[in-house]
């Protein structure tokens, strides 16, 4: 198989990179040190084993299970060299999930790497057809007569890299099918393609200036797509990708340090541990010269401490869900940004070149007036091509808004439309934390924000609870973490709030805990909250 166009899709960066520089170090992981040359070469073989072995039933997607290792990595980039797109999935999941994950995908190639190994076998055992499986690393190796139905191939079994050839591929191939949380229980599959991510990757490459010198952070899992941006804006500007150890992860501030890193990108729940934790300082990170944020909403007191922590670098808050390819709007803040962000939460601020903006009613998607909230719905060459297997979701979310001729994607967050064009847009929440209580919508969002202000925090969790047989609730349940060694009067918040929010909306409780649980993706688990209500 050769490619003669030679358009090589998402891979063709690293590609280029590696022919550029072959000696230069791609990857840091394990304690070991990668170069474009040897992750290229380890792609390569995984690639060739694939267009090997593989039938050519089955969807275009192979599974890549693994995390954090330099097998993970090679397995990504194996599996875009041979031509497919990507399907991540994480040894931490249940086997029941990695399971719908494969059979929703039509996947018939799996990779793993050692941290597969506890739950390989449960995952083999109930496969829903044979699968050519390429362990990459001796431990995950299952016993050889026990999965017969499936082709089981290890790390020596690995085709020579000479044998690869370039994939034919196309700008519209999906380049990685990412799963998300459904509203239905079963999760849904954002197919994104090559030109997608490849537009994404020109924006932020020329925005940040992002070279072969950058030191990229690594502290998504690579099921969240915000990963998409550590490897493949790293790989695509010939940089590296350092990837913290465990005790790293616990301690990011020292990441920072000891990694030597240029370019940071994290969730603001991060920053905000570090700030709790008093390690973000004023100049302790002289060395970052570009910050970004995004994931959820981030509070000014955190980007401000976040601002003076690293003087010399560029600092943005950048938004966008899945299906807008990581990120669609940016806003850049310094040190003065509370003056700029009355109500304490940094906007998104302005659509990225190509992309457009349209702040609509929900129920009408008709343009709201300026200054007005709504839905935040984005068009341009980053909108996803919709959901894997799934065409009435797609049409329900993709959708032309009366007076337009091109898609927009409902994000479902709400947002004010900015009263002046030079003003950014602000983000207000999402759609599905406005409730009812008592016939009154209520806003959480706005909840939150008087409960940061009042109590002097820097997050708040508000939940509707209990929740009644109309989807409404009864009344709001407030979560804070006001910090190690921070005494809090509950009593006296409550008369506060009082004082700024009418009765309704004025929490029942206000639960004080150590520290927010966090999900896999790094952002406070709202679902976590929740469950300790019930």
């Amino acid at each position: 198989m050769t490619n003669d166009s030679g358009y090589l899709g998402l891979a063709g960066g690293f590609l280029r990179s590696a022919a550029r520089a072959p000696e230069h170090v791609a990857l840091e992981v394990d304690g070991a040190r990668l170069t474009y040359a040897e992750l290229r070469a380890y792609a390569q073989r995984v690639a060739a084993t694939l267009t090997a072995h593989r039938a050519g039933e089955g969807a275009p997607l192979t599974c890549v299970l693994g995390q954090r290792s330099a097998a993970g990595f090679a397995g990504i980039l194996g599996a875009l060299c041979s031509g497919h797109g990507y399907v991540p999935m994480l040894p931490s999941y249940p086997a029941a999930r990695l399971l719908v994950m494969i059979e929703r995908a039509r996947a018939r190639a799996l990779i793993v790497d050692g941290g597969a190994r506890r739950v390989l076998p449960e995952v083999l055992a109930s496969a829903p057809w044979p699968l050519l499986v390429l362990c990459l690393d001796e431990r995950a190796l299952p016993d050889p007569d026990a999965f017969p139905q499936h082709r089981v191939l290890g790390p020596g079994d690995l085709a020579p890299a000479e044998d690869w050839r370039p994939p034919a591929v196309t700008p519209d191939d999906i380049a990685y099918l990412l799963f998300t949380s459904g509203s239905t229980g079963q999760p849904k599959g954002v197919m994104v393609a090559h030109r997608n991510i490849l537009r994404f990757l020109e924006v932020v490459t020329e925005r940040y200036a992002l070279t072969a010198a950058d030191r990229f952070s690594h502290l998504f899992e690579v099921t969240f797509d915000l990963s998409l941006f550590d490897m493949f804006a790293a790989w695509s500007a010939g940089g590296t990708l350092c990837c913290p150890d465990p005790r790293q992860r616990m301690l990011p501030a020292r990441y920072v340090v000891d990694s030597r890193l240029s370019v940071w990108f994290s969730v603001p729940s991060t920053a905000l541990l570090m700030k709790e934790t008093r390690t973000l300082e004023p100049g302790g990170f002289p060395g970052l010269r570009v910050s970004l944020f995004c994931g959820e909403a981030l509070t000014t007191p955190v980007a401000e401490a976040w601002a003076l922590a690293a003087p010399n670098a560029r600092h943005e808050n950048i938004y966008g869900p899945t299906e807008v390819t990581l990120a669609c709007t940016t806003y850049g803040f310094g040190a003065d940004i509370a003056a700029r962000a009355p109500d304490g939460v940094v906007p998104i601020g302005a659509p990225f070149p190509g992309m457009r903006a349209r702040v609509a009613d929900p129920d009408t998607l008709r343009e709201v007036e300026p200054g007005e909230a709504g839905e935040l719905l984005m068009s341009g060459p980053q909108v996803a091509l919709g959901y894997w297997d799934d065409p009435e979701r797609t049409r329900a979310a993709f959708v032309v808004p009366p007076g337009e001729s091109e898609i927009f994607y409902r994000t479902g967050d709400r947002a004010r439309r900015p009263s002046q064009p030079s003003a950014p847009i602000e983000f207000l929440g999402r759609l599905d934390h406005q409730i009812k209580i008592r016939g009154y919508r209520v806003e959480l969002g706005e909840v939150e924000a008087v409960l940061r202000r009042e109590a002097g925090v820097d997050a708040a969790v508000a939940i509707g609870w209990p929740t009644t047989t109309s989807g409404g609730a009864e009344g709001i349940v407030a979560f804070l973490a006001p910090g190690p060694g921070a005494a809090l009067d509950v009593g006296a918040l409550q008369r506060r709030l009082a004082q700024h929010l009418p009765r309704y909306m004025v929490p029942r409780q206000v639960r004080v805990i150590d520290a927010f649980p966090l999900n896999n993706n790094g952002k406070i688990d709202r679902n976590a909250l929740a469950r300790t209500l019930q």
